[in-house]
């Protein structure tokens, strides 16, 4: 099925994986418009989609996903919904409340917009560790949408993202006022990497500090699959495109899919070697301590944040989930996704590869030289 003629509203619009499902739309279908909605826009990046946009109307909305107002205004006369907005925070840097407002609250809204102005098709950017792993670090290898696997959400980030999912999957088969149904579902990308990764420059920096050594924060048995952000972008696009098929529609409509690619089966620390090394970058051959003495460190640091709460703002910059994370096997595969809408990868591992290797290249000078005169 084609977006041909469709418009379509992208919230995060200038964002780390918005930006990427902007530009293939624009490469895939001639869309009539594309609405980008985002609480700041980036005019070089806006500069950049020029080249694809072609005959498609590019109508940019400023503004926070929490203004009901707004909403209502971008999506009148849409058609699609791909929801990417959303606060991302792992070392609990920001206010749970805030984390709830953004993420849970401000899907709400757009929502009930979209129920307003009769939007068909809503695609919803959820995330990994909705699922896990567990405070037990008990472990999934090549898990699928049908595994059981007992998980309490601890930690502000992920229970807001699950929360919203289920927000979104809730009103799948919502009557609209146009007496079509709403078609909605949930993507679960794996640890997104490519160009543009902040987590990607943060690595680099601690290791250029250390010497151009990268700081070891995952054992390396503990396997993850990480995945390119190019092909999370196509996954939205595909999801996106069978929803306009009814018989598609039904069956993808009010579920979740784990994205993920060909990515070789790493650990986090492990995969940030694998596309740092050609750059002169070594790795710390394992963690600086016994996982279960960081464990117990991590706990102490998180009851000094507790008590200095009422006088100032401390986050430690590793917690005891965060640090399970990173030391858990986890991996899921994408062969529902393939099966229900398909979803294979677009770009293979050698391309993501070289195409991140290739920007780490590009911006590396650059942070030499910012970290030099720090």
């Amino acid at each position: 099925m084609s977006l041909a003629g469709e418009v379509c509203l992208i919230t995060g619009a200038f964002g780390f994986l918005g930006q990427r499902i902007i530009q293939l739309l624009l490469q895939e279908d001639e869309l009539a418009e594309i609405r980008l909605l985002d609480r700041r826009v980036r005019p070089d990046i806006l500069e950049s989609l020029e080249e694809f946009r072609g005959q498609t109307k590019l109508t940019v909305f400023e503004g926070d996903i929490r203004d009901a107002e707004l909403l209502k205004k971008a999506c009148q006369h849409v058609s699609l919904v791909i929801h990417t907005a959303s606060l991302i925070d792992v070392i609990g840097a920001i206010d749970e409340r805030e984390l709830k407002e953004v993420n849970v609250k401000g899907t709400q809204f757009l929502l009930e917009a979209c129920i307003q102005e009769n939007v068909k098709s809503f695609v919803y950017t959820s995330s990994i560790e909705v699922a896990g792993p567990n405070t037990r670090g008990d472990p999934v290898i090549n898990g699928n949408e049908d595994t059981v696997y007992s998980c309490s959400l601890k930690f502000p980030y992920s229970k807001t993202k699950f929360q919203a999912e289920q927000l979104v999957l809730h009103v799948n088969g919502e009557v609209l006022r146009s007496q079509d149904k709403m078609v909605t579902c949930a993507l679960r990308p794996m640890y997104i990497y490519g160009e543009g990764c902040n987590f990607l420059l943060g690595h680099m920096d601690d290791g250029i500090r250390n010497g151009d050594i990268l700081l070891r924060s995952s054992r390396k048995e503990s396997v993850v699959n990480p995945v390119y952000v190019g092909n999370v972008a196509w996954a939205h696009i595909l999801a996106a495109k069978a929803m306009r098929d009814p018989k598609k529609a039904a069956l993808i409509g009010g579920r979740f899919y784990f994205i993920s690619d060909d990515t070789p089966h790493v650990s986090y620390s492990d995969f940030n070697h694998v596309v740092l090394k050609p750059l002169g970058f070594g790795i710390q051959e394992r963690l600086a301590l016994p996982l279960p003495l960081l464990l117990f460190l991590t706990l102490l640091l998180e009851m000094v944040q507790v008590f200095l709460k009422p006088f100032v703002k401390y986050t430690p910059r590793m917690n005891r989930q965060l640090l399970i994370m990173l030391n858990t096997q986890f991996s899921f595969t994408y062969k529902k996704a393939q099966r229900d809408f398909g979803y294979t990868p677009k770009y293979s591992w050698e391309d993501a590869r070289t195409i991140t290797t290739t920007w780490l290249e590009s911006v590396l000078p650059q942070h030499r030289a910012l970290l030099k005169t720090h």
